[in-house]
């Protein structure tokens, strides 16, 4: 049965710690925010016996509960005299940065919602005074942006491969009814052939080869193609570099049913063919 490797995340409100645990989530650990300390030995005794399914976890601890953690120094000793790892990671940044990020996210302190922002970050600070003294490692994110942070807790705290896959989504759609609002990147083809004119082919989707022949032999379509998989080979790795998780891109023409489906798939299909990780969506393809 594997070790339960077990790693508590807490540290000062404003210096990180929901992106610290979205690190972990993605360096394989299974995570929970702001469990009550009162359960952490319960919770570790539930992953013991799952029989080594559940061996990497991360629980952030902080202070949004008013009953705040007054023995959990007590009771990370008892879990460790139990035979668990635990490692206490306490993040914390100077007080003119944190006060700059509670101003930028427009929240009140967590502890003092009433008062100035510093008022509550000095308060904070005295309350876990105890438990930075006992930390296994303190990490000050002044200096730091999100990327560094997980690079940093990723090289410290993995434990084996991480691989990070950029899923690239294609989606298409009509002008007509609307543009998607969830996107990364959004191309208009409305310039392009519209197989809508032609009888025979107006009935058919996009995907339909005879379309797809009709569209992709269009000479604009063909540059048009030459320059977006261009563009997209030298931004998806840039993308990638961002460490970014997804990338939408919208292909909209009229109606979402030929055009912009037929692009996309044969985008879908080149992007496939170097490697990348394409789900190809059609928003409009079915409305008339």
């Amino acid at each position: 049965m594997a070790q339960l490797n077990l790693v508590i995340v807490s540290g000062l409100s404003g210096s990180g710690k929901s992106h610290a645990l979205k690190a972990f989530e993605d360096a394989g650990y299974f995570c929970i925010d702001n469990l009550p300390p009162a359960l952490i030995p319960t919770f570790v005794e539930l992953c013991n016996q799952q029989g080594g399914e559940i061996s990497n976890v991360a629980l952030g601890v902080d202070v949004r509960e008013r009953v705040f953690f007054a023995d959990l120094v007590g009771t990370l000793e008892r879990v460790r005299a139990l035979g668990y790892a635990i490692r206490l990671l306490f993040l914390e940044a100077r007080d003119e940065v944190l006060v700059r990020r509670f101003s930028e996210s427009r929240r009140p302190h967590p502890l003092l919602p009433h008062l100035p922002v510093l008022e509550g970050v000095r308060f904070e600070k005295e309350r876990v005074a105890e438990l930075r003294r006992h930390a296994d490692r303190i990490i000050d994110t002044s200096d730091l942006t999100v990327h560094e942070l997980r690079d940093v807790l990723t090289k410290e705290f993995s434990r084996g491969p991480v691989t990070r896959r950029l899923t690239v989504t294609l989606l298409t759609f009509g002008y007509k009814f609307g543009v998607p609002y969830d996107i990364d990147l959004l191309f208009d083809v409305r310039f392009l052939k519209n197989p809508f004119f032609v009888p025979d082919l107006k009935p058919l989707p996009g995907d339909d080869p005879r379309v797809r022949a009709f569209v992709l032999s269009d000479p604009d379509a063909i540059d048009l193609l030459a320059q977006l998989e261009s563009m997209l080979k030298f931004l998806i790795p840039l993308y990638e570099r961002e460490q970014r998780s997804y990338l939408t891109i919208a292909i909209g023409c009229t109606g979402g049913r030929h055009r912009s489906v037929a692009i996309a798939g044969r985008l879908r299909e080149s992007l496939g063919a170097i490697g990348h990780e394409v789900i190809l969506k059609h928003r409009d393809l079915q409305k008339s």
